[in-house]
């Protein structure tokens, strides 16, 4: 028996109304709140949320002196269009080196890892 059920996943970065419109562009969704932004992934998988991290300090990837502490996989049906609206939207490469396997690693504009996984 569970204790307990996922609500949401919380990101410190620095300006969540922003973060909130990159991902909501990349999932579908809708911001709502104030404060903290959202992104519902437009009813799709878990919701997300930003909030407000003064002093916030981007992770590194890879590096054991600013870990990651989690990342975000997002499948998608066609990696190569997948990477170029990402992109467009904000996010950076971290390692899309090798084309033939089945993820790429990206951050979003407040710096965190994700994954655009091959579905």
């Amino acid at each position: 028996m569970a204790i307990a059920t996922l609500d949401v996943v919380v990101l410190d970065c620095p300006d969540p109304a922003a973060l909130a419109g990159f991902y909501d562009e990349v999932m579908g969704g809708k911001v709502s709140g104030e404060g903290l932004g959202g992104s519902g992934g437009a009813g799709r998988g878990a919701r997300l949320a930003f909030q407000k991290a003064p002093g916030f300090v981007a992770p590194e990837w890879p590096s054991a002196e600013r870990s990651q502490q989690f990342h975000l996989d997002l499948n998608v049906e066609d990696m190569d269009a997948a990477e170029k609206e990402v992109l467009a939207l904000g996010a950076t490469v971290l390692d899309a080196a090798d084309r033939e396997r089945g993820f790429r690693v990206y951050a979003d504009p407040a710096g965190h890892p994700f994954c655009l996984c091959r579905a």
